[in-house]
């Protein structure tokens, strides 16, 4: 409350200064018509740098047969009529409309400021009181409007990336695309400039904050497993306002991936094919590289089976999956949890055993609880099975100290899904799906999940978040953070950012102090 009022106090002052510009400006309008020499023009204290009537009636007081004093008029009087805007109606363009406005205001006085200084050498105080209100106008909007600057930033970003860069990443190889944004992010995160990028996009805010299972998040996004497959990317997330990210899915062997295609694009059914099968470099690998780092957000390790036809029992499978728990604990990750991701639908092995039955997870999980692992684990979880059937596995879940929560879910099998467009489906013989398609079952689960062992579990929703709404939709469902991937794809790398921003403004309409407040208000 006293943060809006001091902005409200704020928002008036603005105002207030925007009409003393209106006023001055309609002074100098009025002796500009009427050839009166404002009495500035004799100054005793500045006889020098002082002279209205020299920096009045010189050709550079008009530009293009308008007199300066005139579009001043215009410019306060916008501005003005912007500022009441935001006051009274409280619309977010009137917000964005004062921000552009003040700092085009601001640098076309900083040029008549440098016209008076080194080019007529004389001062109009009159001219120079309208430079002071714009100056102190931008400085009150940086200020008191930061919230709108960072999404007048992330709604130029989403133009940009939409109606340019989209277009010609779309136009080639998705996997192709994929390892090039892996490549350049890695880099930029060692340059000063992502500092800059991440000025313009991390929004920090404590009703965002959530302590969960003993590690705290900055905010409920983040990045789900399959995208920074080897961990390339951990220096440079945070500075897409992620509040935590996930590497992996690792294993104990390397993977070359799937044979190909293993990426595909369903641009109608807003949807990727995924068909890498746990492509990555090997659990040791990439445990020296995150051993040795620093991580401002926590990192999920997703760890899973080794996907190879060697592996031909599961118990062979299990032992497997430990070996890379053990791996990762020697190398003493910081700010870290683990993901267990079972329900990979792309693995040469998964018809043959898997973890769904509740005798298999029973044993998997009772090996992990003799490890003692002190950071917690998060299985990730299958949407193609039947309430009856995730309940059974929940009920074996809840029974093993070191699983704090689960995740739902993985990928959409069912290539008929009413959600999948059937022409864009055809074009792949291989892989699942991706995006919309798991969003209306992930929901259905975490709800489910959410209602029964709510509070035994921690619940992170993964599928279909392409917006703000889609996000807190599976928050007030039960879940406490979320994951993507399709959507940043889809929509951008300034989702994060926008996600977050207006998670706030949806927190605070339904009368939250704290994110936590909201989370499986639909499911009591």
């Amino acid at each position: 409350m006293y943060i809006r009022a001091m902005k409200k106090t704020f928002l008036s002052l603005i105002l207030f200064l925007t009409l003393a510009g209106f006023i001055d400006s309609i002074y100098l309008t009025w002796e500009h018509f009427n050839n009166v020499l404002p009495p500035c023009s004799v100054n005793n204290l500045f006889p020098i740098l002082s002279d209205c009537g020299k920096v009045l009636k010189s050709p550079y007081s008009v530009i293009f047969g308008i007199p300066l004093a005139v579009i001043g008029v215009i410019h306060y009087g916008l501005l003005t009529l912007a500022v009441l805007g935001v006051i009274i109606y409280k619309k977010r363009v009137f917000s964005y409309w004062v921000i552009i406005q003040s700092i085009f205001g601001a640098l076309a006085s900083l040029y008549f400021m440098y016209i008076q200084f080194a080019i007529i050498r004389s001062l109009c105080l009159y001219c120079t009181l309208s430079s002071l209100i714009s100056f102190t106008i931008l400085v009150l909007v940086y200020i008191f409007l930061k919230k709108e600057r960072f999404q007048l930033h992330t709604s130029l970003y989403a133009f940009i990336y939409q109606n340019f860069v989209k277009r010609i990443f779309f136009l080639l190889d998705p996997e192709f695309i994929h390892g090039i944004m892996i490549k350049r992010g890695a880099f930029l995160a060692k340059t000063p400039l992502i500092k800059f990028v991440g000025s313009k996009l991390i929004y920090k805010d404590n009703s965002l904050k959530q302590k969960l299972a003993g590690i705290n998040f900055e905010n409920p996004i983040g990045l789900a497993a399959g995208f920074d497959y080897n961990a390339d990317l951990t220096q440079a997330l945070y500075y897409l306002d992620f509040g935590f990210q996930s590497v992996g899915t690792i294993t104990n062997g390397a993977y070359r991936g799937n044979p190909k295609p293993l990426l595909g694009r369903l641009p109608r059914s807003k949807s990727l094919m995924v068909n890498k099968g746990f492509k990555n470099k090997g659990a040791r690998a990439i445990s020296e590289k995150l051993g040795n780092l620093h991580f401002l957000i926590p990192v999920g390790v997703s760890i899973g089976v080794t996907n190879s036809q060697e592996i031909k029992s599961l118990e062979e499978a299990v032992k497997d999956i430990v070996i890379s728990f053990k791996t990762f604990e020697k190398a003493r990750v910081k700010n870290s949890y683990y993901e267990l991701n079972i329900s990979c639908p792309n693995l040469v092995n998964a018809k043959k055993f898997n973890f769904y039955p509740q005798k298999n997870l029973d044993l998997l999980l009772a090996a992990l609880d003799k490890m003692k692992l002190k950071k917690p684990i998060f299985i990730k979880m299958p949407i193609e099975k039947t309430n009856q059937e995730v309940v059974k596995m929940l009920d074996v879940i809840v029974k093993h100290k070191s699983i704090k929560g689960v995740i739902f879910g993985n990928l959409q099998k069912n290539r008929k899904d009413p959600s999948l467009l059937q022409s864009e489906v055809k074009k792949f013989k291989v892989g699942f799906f991706s995006g919309k398609p798991c969003e209306k079952r992930s929901n259905e689960l975490i709800k489910l999940a959410y209602k029964k062992f709510g509070e035994k579990l921690v619940i992170i929703g993964c599928g279909g978040i392409f917006n703000a709404e889609d996000a807190y939709k599976k928050i007030k469902l039960g879940a406490s953070l979320v994951q993507l991937i399709t959507g940043m794809i889809f929509q951008g790398p300034q989702l994060i950012s926008q996600i977050n921003l207006e998670l706030i403004d949806l927190a605070k309409r339904d009368g939250f102090k704290n994110i936590k407040e909201a989370v499986g208000i639909d499911s009591r």
